[in-house]
């Protein structure tokens, strides 16, 4: 059966028709904040105390678009004939976001915990060489990354605090048996 002239276009006025009768879900951005999913990729924040200048980061990232600068510092000895160690100082540390692709690596690979996503995404620029964050702003936006969620309580201890626990009790019976001793000695000398 060969279709009825002009039914496409009687079918695509149903379809607009339909549409104009319903509320509209656009929200009006600059008025209204969306509401972002808990663990949003926005832009990434620096914890700089924790940074060793270990450059996993920089040599991990598929688009090269950290830039880290540092120098070497002695430090004095510890304790008294110790000798001196030399450590590694940040001088420069900024993320191209006009070349980043979010992946997400340099968060992953660092060990120290010195990089997160935080939900910022709001670092427009009008000229694309302001997309290159330093430092300063990239420790600004660490204050915005959300706390990570809460552990299951349901889950198994980890090995390293079982461990701690265990060698802790085992300390306290040492304790408590010395202590024990030197009483007994007392008792049976009076």
């Amino acid at each position: 059966m060969a279709p009825i002239p002009g039914s496409g276009l009687a079918k695509g006025l149903a379809v607009t028709l339909r549409t104009m009768t319903r509320k509209t879900v656009t929200e009006q951005y600059p008025d209204a904040q969306p509401d972002l999913p808990p663990r949003t990729r926005g832009v990434i924040g620096l914890f700089e105390e924790n940074c060793t200048v270990c450059m996993l980061c920089a040599r991990e990232c598929p688009d090269w678009c950290i830039y880290i600068d540092s120098h070497k510092e002695t430090v004095p000895p510890a304790a008294p004939g110790g000798r001196e160690r030399s450590r590694n100082v940040l001088d420069r540390f900024a993320i191209d976001f006009s070349l980043c692709m979010y992946c997400g690596i340099c968060i992953e690979v660092c060990p120290f915990d010195a990089l997160f996503w935080s939900p910022e995404f709001e670092y427009a620029e009008t000229d694309i060489h302001e997309l290159t964050h330093e430092r300063d702003k990239l420790r600004e936006w660490m204050w915005t990354v959300p706390a990570p969620p809460a552990l299951d309580p349901a889950a198994e201890e980890p090995k390293e605090i079982a461990a701690a626990r265990k060698t802790a009790e085992k300390l306290a019976e040492k304790l408590a048996a010395a202590e024990a001793e030197p009483n007994e000695a007392q008792g049976g000398a009076s």
